[in-house]
């Protein structure tokens, strides 16, 4: 933020060949590094010299604005404005060097939302010299200038100015009664006086030589049309009828009210005392004379008010008392724009003090910085997103260096979106438990297929899969009706001694008792809590190497979830229910919305295991990595 302290002072130094009027500010900023050309003439530091306590001319405080991060923390600003000697045409120079320094005067306004303030002047002046020199010299009204002209005066402004919100439509407004005010000045006193002059008026004034002739001849011959005539003649009778007129000048009587304030401290200033001070010169004296004889009527009525012989009341005031009422919808003593409601009916907890005006200029430095601050915290937010995207893949590559130690001749190349089925087993389709080496299930990839199958061929297959399974279901229920399970002799097997123990557990008591396995499998595994149970015959088919269910692959997967959960790896391996993607689960579309619905549930940065089993002996695992 910039903490911005401005004092102004005026001096003027005479003498025989030149005449110097200076503009000293004084701008202390808190900034991060000192400007380089702070020793040079446009900006250093200056002190005024010679000077008597008589020459000095006091100015009021006004407030600036930088938008420059290279602004010294603490300098004086000299603004000379030395091509300046007399009243003329104003080209605003010293506007132009704030603007190369970056430095914006805050516009002030009062509590009619006017402008008030020396900021608001030189922006009125500046206007003026923008209304003169960018809109072109047409004989159009100000709604026909092309948007894109006022767009570059209004851009103009906003950078030598700080206006406020709501600030460019007053500007445009302005622009456009200057404009008009222009074209008024180049017909009286260029045009109409040289009528039978043609050679004054083959060329455009030396006054405005940036005129181009043809925009010049062109107006001419519009402001000697006998169209222009007529409307110039009535404009001519009714301008006569203005009785009282006023000497504000640029000021307006904002700016008259302003000054009062400074010299007239806690009285109220009405708009009868406006409307008389407005008519009198800088000594004080009202030269015309039917202006000085309602100055002293409204000096009488002021006088009986405060006696308490005259009441006012709303809008029969003393103003009104005297110069009789107000034109619908008009007021006068206060300045163009302002309505008698609004005169009249505000309240006065609703006047804006000085230091709300203050405060509302600066919203526009804290959006600024607000810009500034979002933009500079969308380039961190981007960098965090670089730096996690790092952390990730570090992430992945610890988490697949732990599953190479939980599963046996781990290859990381299993972990692609898929991998086709496992080629069949060439171990016998039944084998006894009493009948040598029990040997572990095992998973094997596609490496031994030559090429990849076609959409169309993989189809055709899954079709011929799903026929194979139907029929083995029906032999498998032909054969249940009449098998005995004969269980061996578990003394004598080659096997773990856990499916020894297991084998012996379901020859002793879950036979003859007519017993089943339950388990519980929490939502921890397949996102969903369910129970499930075993019977003999899955054991006893798990031990000899049979052809296995979806019930058994499920208990082999909570199993392997809970040595993940030990490993603290349960983040990072999802599973599927076999349930969901078996060959009786439904259709193939069906099967793929539970799979999907399934994905859904994860937050994305899982490898999920699901059993792939097209109806063979062997038992496959398909890998997805959904990182």
């Amino acid at each position: 933020m910039l903490d911005l302290l401005l004092r102004i002072s005026y001096w003027k130094s005479k003498s025989t060949s030149e005449k110097e009027t200076r503009v000293v500010l004084l701008v202390k900023m808190v900034s991060q590094q000192q400007t380089k050309d702070s020793g040079s003439k446009k900006l250093g530091m200056v002190a005024p010299q010679d000077k008597s306590s008589k020459e000095m001319k006091s100015s009021k405080k006004m407030k600036f604005a930088s938008s420059s991060a290279k602004t010294e923390p603490t300098s004086q600003t000299t603004i000379s404005d030395d091509s300046k000697t007399g009243r003329g045409t104003s080209t605003m120079p010293r506007v132009v060097k704030r603007k190369v320094q970056k430095l914006r005067p805050i516009v002030e306004y009062n509590k009619m939302g006017k402008g008030i303030g020396q900021a608001h002047i030189e922006m009125q002046s500046y206007i003026g010299v923008l209304a003169r020199s960018r809109v072109p010299l047409v004989d159009k009204k100000w709604s026909q200038i092309p948007k894109d002209v006022k767009e570059q005066i209004w851009e103009a402004v906003d950078m030598a100015f700080v206006v406020g919100q709501g600030g460019k439509k007053s500007v445009l407004a302005s622009a456009a009664k200057k404009w008009k005010d222009f074209k008024s000045t180049l017909t009286r006193h260029y045009i109409l006086p040289y009528t039978n002059d043609k050679e004054k008026l083959s060329h455009p004034p030396e006054t405005y030589k940036f005129i181009e002739k043809a925009q010049w001849d062109a107006f001419v011959a519009s402001r000697l049309s006998q169209d222009f005539e007529s409307v110039h003649s009535q404009h001519a009778q009714i301008r006569e009828k203005l009785e009282y007129n006023h000497r504000l000048s640029r000021k307006g009587y904002a700016g008259l009210e302003d000054e009062l304030e400074e010299t007239m401290p806690g009285v109220e200033i009405d708009r009868s005392t406006l409307w008389k001070r407005a008519r009198q010169d800088k000594h004080g004296n009202i030269p015309d004379p039917k202006v000085a004889e309602k100055a002293k009527l409204i000096d009488e009525l002021q006088k009986q008010v405060s006696e308490g012989k005259v009441r006012v009341d709303g809008s029969k005031d003393v103003l009104t008392m005297a110069l009789g009422p107000e034109h619908p919808g008009r007021l006068r003593g206060v300045g163009a724009g302002i309505s008698p409601r609004q005169y009249f009916n505000l309240p006065k907890p609703q006047r804006v003090s000085f230091d709300d005006r203050l405060k509302e200029s600066l919203k526009v430095l804290l959006q600024e910085e607000t810009k500034k601050m979002e933009a500079k915290a969308k380039e961190e937010a981007l960098r965090m997103e670089a730096r996690t995207k790092q952390l990730v893949e570090a992430e992945r590559e610890h988490f697949l260096s732990q599953l190479s130690q939980l599963i046996p001749n781990f290859d990381p190349g299993m972990l692609k979106q898929r991998i086709s089925q496992s080629p069949k087993n060439p171990m016998s389709d039944k084998a006894s438990c009493s009948g040598g080496e029990v040997k572990s299930l095992h998973y094997e990839d596609d490496k031994a297929k030559n090429g990849e199958h076609q959409q169309e061929e993989e189809k055709e297959e899954e079709k011929r899969d799903e026929e194979k399974e139907e029929e083995k279901e029906k032999k498998d229920e032909e054969k249940h009706d009449d098998k005995v399970n004969e269980v061996g002799d578990y003394s004598n097997m080659e096997a773990p001694s856990s499916l020894k123990s297991l084998c012996r557990y379901v020859e002793t008591t879950l036979l003859p008792e007519d017993k089943i396995l339950e388990f519980t499998i929490d939502k921890g595994v397949f996102g969903g809590d369910r129970e499930t149970f075993l019977l003999p015959e899955d054991i006893t088919q798990f031990a000899g190497m049979e052809e296995i269910g979806a019930t058994v692959v499920a208990v082999y997967m909570r199993h392997l979830h809970d040595v993940l959960k030990q490993a603290n790896m349960c983040s990072m391996v999802g599973f599927i229910d076999p349930a969901t993607v078996s060959a009786n689960s439904g259709t193939i579309a069906e099967r793929s919305r539970l799979v999907a619905a399934r994905l859904q549930k994860t937050d994305g940065e899982q490898i999920f295991m699901m059993p792939y089993n097209p109806g063979l002996v062997s038992l496959g695992f398909c890998f997805y990595d959904f990182q």
